[in-house]
């Protein structure tokens, strides 16, 4: 049974250690991939995402776990959070953690154009212009002589492409899908692509070496998106969005704690910047959905 969505508190703080998940993935990404392959790595996560996800939702769902109204879909969603993952993983290597997840949190605003362009949405100004100025913040953050210009940034910028179109196809999908076969999908797919480039990486020594960290990237992975499913299960969009910004800060002291990286001046700027616009969004989302139920609940004339 689905729970319904008004325990907002509940929600916020299933969001906030979702987050918290997804940083300590992308700190140990950038720390083990120094001693493991990296699409090793990378498929370790995906295969523990696919068998804990399958173990657990077994007891309860029976067989009908496999059912899908959409296995086209499935594995198109699959793809594009793999290519997600992929660009994440080995653009750690090469950017600091802050500056990488600052850039990647344009992905709900960027979602605001494609949805406009892919599902023809009607966006209002006051959005657009949240969206320019979430990108002039990157600017700031990427700009030449900047401590993260270079080669790498097609990483994160990429990223931001392929999980806009994710985050449209899941809201595409979420009103006929059980968001648990969705995520156990997302585990196979993964695990099922990355199996054949894992095989040409592999180092047993580097496994039985290290494997904790293997364990670690899996966990982290998997719980952080079973934790969203259950955050969003709790409270809507709208409520939850502007708490998804809490990540730069956290990615940010990760980043010092583990690396001492600090980002400079001017990367400040654009970070918060970009946090600005991005929660500016979500408390945006928030009023049109409050207007939206106000009108709904007025009686007609």
């Amino acid at each position: 049974m689905t729970p319904p969505r008004s325990a907002p508190g509940a929600g916020i703080a299933l969001l906030v250690l979702a987050t918290g998940c997804f940083v300590v993935l992308d700190t140990a990404t950038k720390h083990s991939g120094q001693f493991a392959p990296v699409m090793m790595l990378l498929w370790f996560r995906y295969a523990f995402q696919a068998v804990v996800t399958f173990a657990l939702r077994l007891p309860v769902q029976g067989w009908g776990v496999w059912r899908t109204a959409h296995p086209r879909f499935q594995w198109l969603r699959g793809g594009l959070l793999l290519v997600t993952s992929t660009c994440s993983f080995v653009g750690l290597q090469h950017l600091p953690v802050g500056e990488f997840t600052a850039m990647v949190m344009l992905a709900p605003l960027a979602v605001t154009g494609l949805a406009a362009w892919a599902l023809k949405e009607q966006v209002s100004a006051r959005r657009w212009a949240l969206l320019l100025g979430g990108f002039a913040g990157a600017l700031l953050v990427i700009r030449p002589g900047g401590q993260v210009f270079g080669w790498a940034l097609i990483f994160p910028l990429l990223l931001v492409l392929a999980y806009a179109g994710f985050q449209v196809l899941t809201s595409r999908m979420s009103a006929n899908e059980n968001p648990y076969t969705t995520h156990m999908y997302t585990g196979l797919v993964g695990t099922v692509a990355m199996l054949p480039v894992a095989l040409w990486q592999w180092d047993s020594a580097a496994l039985r070496e290290h494997w904790p960290w293997y364990l670690l990237l899996g966990a982290a992975g998997t719980f952080g998106h079973w934790l969203l499913i259950l955050a969003y299960r709790r409270a809507p969009a709208a409520t939850l969005s502007p708490y998804l910004y809490g990540q730069i800060g956290f990615a940010t002291l990760a980043g010092w704690l583990a690396f001492q990286h600090t980002p400079d001046a001017w990367a400040w700027v654009g970070i918060a910047v970009i946090a600005v616009c991005g929660v500016a969004s979500g408390l945006l989302t928030a009023q049109e959905a409050a207007q939206a139920r106000l009108r709904t609940a007025l009686p007609a004339r």
